[in-house]
């Protein structure tokens, strides 16, 4: 079972919290083994939008699958933030330094800021307050004008609506695509795309359009990507044909029906690979017969 454990300030903005919660929660009731828990410095926490919450005082056991969320606050500058006491600032250090995974929502990046968490990586936040990140954190990488960054395990994104894209896109690269794309299908949200970010997951780069027969093509790759796919089932699955469904799918994505699974597979596979995963068994467990497709796919990205 993995925690998710979201650290609550003073002043927290109710949908920093909420966006990412939902998304936790709805893949948990899909299936996959998350468990939220809510920890502040105080049992009852005043929200930016005037709704108590109430959360745990100790923290529970964390190890390297476990995620921690620092959601945003409500202050006119990152200076005029609430403090955060340094036992809490130790338990993101050491959670990380543990190989777990530590984000942030808007504000929150100060929270990992002041914990050392940004130093030499590269770090978003809401656009109000990026100039003052990094006259704080001139250690840190600070990327505008994108819904959020990854480097390292550490997480952080621009603040309020952003934070259903960041957690979007752990699910997608916990469990696949096909599992982000369902809890944002369950959501009613659209998966959007990070800029010009390379480490945002495939389906938020090719998922930015508003073609419901392309949508429902993805959907049915999303789910099998691993699996030999046909283009004639696919166009059959939609109910077009082959001609229309390539056009569309050009059009929608930039890509081919089998480009795009391609570049699936090749996502999963980095992932696995970044895991320990041999490159042979990498590409075996995302659809390829040996590694040799694989590496003519990694040497045409790199």
């Amino acid at each position: 079972m993995t925690h998710v454990v979201f650290f609550l300030v003073p002043g927290v903005h109710v949908l920093d919290l909420a966006g990412p919660a939902q998304v936790f929660s709805t893949a948990a009731e899909f299936g996959h083994p998350y468990t939220l828990a809510y920890v502040a410095e105080q049992p009852q926490i005043p929200t930016a939008q005037g709704v108590p919450l109430v959360a745990a005082l100790d923290w529970p056991e964390l190890g390297p699958d476990d995620l921690i969320v620092v959601p945003g606050w409500r202050a006119r500058t990152l200076a005029d933030s609430p403090a955060v006491a340094d036992a809490s600032l130790r338990v993101l250090r050491d959670h990380h330094a543990g190989g777990g995974t530590v984000a942030s929502v808007c504000a929150g990046a100060e929270a990992l800021g002041r914990a050392g968490l940004l130093d030499g990586r590269r770090c978003t936040t809401h656009h109000d307050v990026q100039d003052e990140l990094a006259l704080r954190h001139p250690r840190a990488t600070v990327v505008r004008d994108v819904l959020f960054t990854a480097d390292d395990r550490v997480i952080t994104s621009a603040g309020i609506a952003s934070g259903i894209d960041l957690a979007l896109h752990l699910v997608a690269t916990r469990h696949g695509p096909a599992a982000a794309a369902r809890v944002a299908r369950d959501m009613v949200v659209y998966a959007r795309r990070n800029g010009h970010a390379q480490q945002s997951s495939a389906m938020f780069r090719h998922r930015s359009h508003l073609d419901d027969t392309v949508h429902r093509a993805q959907d049915i790759i999303d789910a099998g990507f691993d699996r030999p796919l046909p283009l004639s089932a696919l166009a059959s699955a939609v109910g077009v044909s082959e001609r229309t469904l390539t056009r569309l799918f050009g059009r929608a994505t930039g890509l081919t029906p089998l480009r795009y699974q391609q570049t699936l597979r090749l996502e999963r596979a980095q992932h696995l690979i970044s895991q320990g995963t041999t490159v042979e068994a990498a590409a075996r467990s995302v659809g390829f017969q040996d590694a040799r497709m694989l590496r003519r796919l990694r040497t045409r990205t790199s």
